[in-house]
C-alpha cells in the first residue's frame, strides 16, 4: 500500500527501541522507495499536545491506515531503551 504525504497512519507493530507502540499515530512525512524490496517512509510522531518528539524511517509493511473502526487513545510516551 502506498501512504500519501501528511497521511496519518498508525504503527503495525511495536518499535521499543523508539518507545512506540503498535497503533500509535504518526505522519507520513516522507516516502521512501526503493529500486529492490520494500519501500519505506518517514513519519513525524507528535505528542498528545502537537508536539514532534520523534521522527522515524520506517518499512511499509509496518505501518496500517486509519480506519472508522478505531479509536484514538493517549498514553505516557516510553523513554527510548525501556
Amino acid at each position: 500500500m502506498i501512504f500519501d504525504l501528511y497521511s496519518e497512519v498508525m504503527l503495525a507493530y511495536d518499535w521499543p527501541a523508539e518507545g512506540l507502540r503498535r497503533g500509535d499515530v504518526a505522519t507520513v512525512v516522507e516516502h521512501l522507495p526503493t529500486a529492490a524490496g520494500e519501500d519505506g517512509y518517514a513519519l513525524e510522531v507528535f505528542n498528545a499536545v502537537g508536539e514532534t518528539v520523534k521522527v522515524i524511517i520506517v518499512p511499509a509493511s509496518a505501518l496500517e491506515p486509519l480506519t472508522s473502526d478505531k479509536v484514538w487513545s493517549v498514553r505516557p510516551l516510553a523513554s527510548a531503551g525501556r
